[in-house]
């Protein structure tokens, strides 16, 4: 037809029950089928990225909650030291 010799001049073979090759085609010896493969493999490469997102989401949310509950300790014993107050500094000679 009026593809083949385009196709020809693009392609190292023409393309086997492809579509016909377009200007925006990877390389010019790129077969739909190593396209498919490259995209299937993008496809897990974002599957496995979303699931690590998740992940370091929970992850952040824990460590969130960790810090609140360290400052609230940090709270209680500023106040128990204060509350102490300077008779133990001096007895401890600070």
């Amino acid at each position: 037809g009026r593809l083949s010799a385009a196709a020809a001049a693009r392609e190292d073979g023409p393309l086997e029950g492809g579509p016909p090759d377009h200007s925006y085609s990877l390389s010019s010896g790129t077969t739909s089928e190593e396209l498919l493969r490259k995209l299937n493999e993008q496809r897990d490469i974002i599957a496995l990225l979303e699931v690590k997102m998740k992940e370091m989401k929970g992850s952040i949310r824990r460590l969130r909650l960790s810090e609140a509950q360290l400052r609230e300790e940090i709270r209680v014993k500023d106040r128990l030291l204060h509350a102490a107050g300077a008779g133990n500094r001096k007895r401890h000679g600070l």
